[in-house]
């Protein structure tokens, strides 16, 4: 009579069998959009900046002018702003909101892994930006992003850990953080 080989447990990467999540709870949906809501607001100092700045070295005197060159350099500094305090473990809103982006194993995640979710987080807006580009009317294309990012933000629903599917790609999470008491 042979001995059958003990049961091995499925390794955590294993398709179809999530591993459990490392340390640090998920912050909760609502506060994941709050935060994101309040990013963007603090997203237009920066726009200010950067497009003064852009408008003064290209001499630029009309908006409509260097439309598309702008468009650029503001996703350019973007990259730049949250690839940075992605890699610093949060940006000034997740400061504020104790949410933290760490990767599968709950450590700081690279700058090339921050680079990584800031392309991949783009998803958010290619349907608005397809629409736009096919000429749909601005009012409709603004519904449409509504639309969608609440389409996406309920898709994390779905989510083993309830991570936001540019998450689950890049291979980060966000996490609830308590910075350490003074």
């Amino acid at each position: 009579m042979t001995a059958s080989p003990p049961a091995r447990a499925p390794l955590p990467d294993t398709p179809g069998t999530p591993a459990s999540p490392p340390l640090g709870a998920t912050p909760n949906l609502w506060r994941r959009m709050a935060c994101w809501l309040y990013e963007g607001m603090l997203m237009f100092g920066v726009v200010f900046i950067a497009g003064y700045l852009f408008g003064t070295l290209s001499q630029t005197r009309n908006a409509m002018d260097n439309r598309h060159a702008l468009q650029a350099f503001l996703f350019v500094i973007f990259g730049i702003y949250f690839t940075w305090f992605w890699a610093k473990g949060q940006t000034l809103a997740q400061k504020t909101w104790h949410i933290r982006v760490v990767d599968k194993a709950g450590q700081p995640i690279t700058q090339a892994r921050a680079l990584l979710r800031y392309v991949l987080s783009w998803v958010w807006f290619l349907p608005p930006l397809a629409a736009y580009s096919f000429g749909v009317a601005a009012v409709d294309v603004l519904v449409l992003t509504f639309g969608w990012v609440a389409i996406w933000a309920i898709l994390s629903r779905f989510h083993p850990w309830r991570q936001f599917w540019h998450d689950a790609w890049a291979g980060t999470r966000l996490v609830h953080y308590e910075p350490p008491k003074k």
